[in-house]
């Protein structure tokens, strides 16, 4: 009887998104037209989306900080990947627009696909040619002063539960090239209320809690260091899973 419920939920919660969603298309339409131009407008779109369906549905976000984070600043920000929650999660805690690294299947997703094709970058991680492109790309944006968000893990593992996975290069290359600041995030249990999409676990509503753990300055004297880098984020983050009161 739980999991039909929970499998209820799933539903529910994917048919807010899409009625939100559709009240904002014409709109969101009339201005992806432009999204250079109405880059701030299309991402708070985004957020309403996400702010309304979650509490529509009864989910709630409980952020914990490391340090004050300065949101003039823009940040290449890392966070753990296990739920397509955690986008719903990104949106609400980054207070201005931010464009997401991600696969390029969300370019055929009917909700996210007009920020994929505007806002957003689509990567295709099998692809060298897409990578390079994608990753050119954030680095424009980071250098027109835009926050990138990427899941460095570069998917959801198929293990349940989850734990964390060994992270991929491109983000702190971005980083060091840019020299840009990284802001870890840790997202503690979207998993437990929505595992990846749902299929198997179905939702369920509730608080996910989220740690901010303090940004990472990148060394401008150092060179060819991202492997390292990646080692410290994902270090620090690993630690704040096993302990969340850590920070």
């Amino acid at each position: 009887m739980g999991r039909l419920l929970r499998k209820s939920h799933r539903l529910i919660y994917f048919a807010c998104v899409l009625v939100v969603a559709g009240i904002h298309y014409p709109v969101l339409h009339f201005l992806a037209k432009r999204p250079e131009r109405h880059y701030h407008r299309i991402a708070a779109i985004r957020e309403r989306i996400a702010r309304v369906s979650s509490r529509l549905i009864g989910l709630h976000f409980n952020v914990t900080y490391q340090t004050e984070i300065d949101w003039n600043t823009p940040y290449i920000i890392c966070a753990n990947h296990t739920s397509i929650l955690d986008i719903a999660v990104l949106t609400h805690l980054i207070p201005h627009g931010f464009s997401f690294l991600g696969k390029e299947e969300l370019l055929r997703q009917p909700v996210t696909s007009t920020f994929f094709k505007t806002i957003d970058i689509p990567i295709n991680r099998d692809s060298k040619i897409s990578s390079f492109r994608a990753f050119k790309r954030a680095e424009q944006f980071v250098q027109q002063g835009k926050t990138i968000a990427i899941f460095p893990e570069g998917g959801i593992e198929e293990q349940y539960p989850p734990t964390l996975q060994k992270f991929k290069a491109g983000a702190f290359r971005i980083a060091q090239t840019t020299q840009t600041p990284i802001l870890p995030v840790v997202i503690h249990n979207a998993w437990s209320h929505m595992w990846d999409d749902g299929g198997f676990s179905g939702f369920r509503p509730g608080v996910i809690h989220v740690s901010v753990l303090q940004p990472i300055i990148i060394d401008p004297t150092s060179e060819n260091q991202h492997n390292q880098l990646a080692r410290l984020v994902y270090d620090k983050m690993e630690k704040c899973l096993r302990n969340p009161g850590s920070i």
